[in-house]
């Protein structure tokens, strides 16, 4: 009977300390600072394909402005 009043309790106790609310822990911001690495990451991905293409035409433009003083 006593092992089940121990148990209880400390059921009662890891209850307790899982619903105190007080802040953000280290888990969550881990979570964030994942998330935001997979959308960085993500766009980048996305951006590769365009960035030779902008760079050319941004090249073209300044040669193009240079030739012309």
């Amino acid at each position: 009977m006593k092992y089940y009043i121990k148990m209880q309790m400390a059921l009662n106790d890891i209850k307790a300390r899982l619903q105190d609310k007080k802040g953000q822990g280290t888990v969550e911001y881990l979570l964030m600072l994942g998330v935001i690495i997979v959308v960085a990451v993500a766009a980048g991905a996305l951006f590769k394909s365009f960035m030779p293409d902008l760079f050319d035409k941004i090249k073209t433009k300044i040669f193009g402005g240079v030739q012309s003083m």
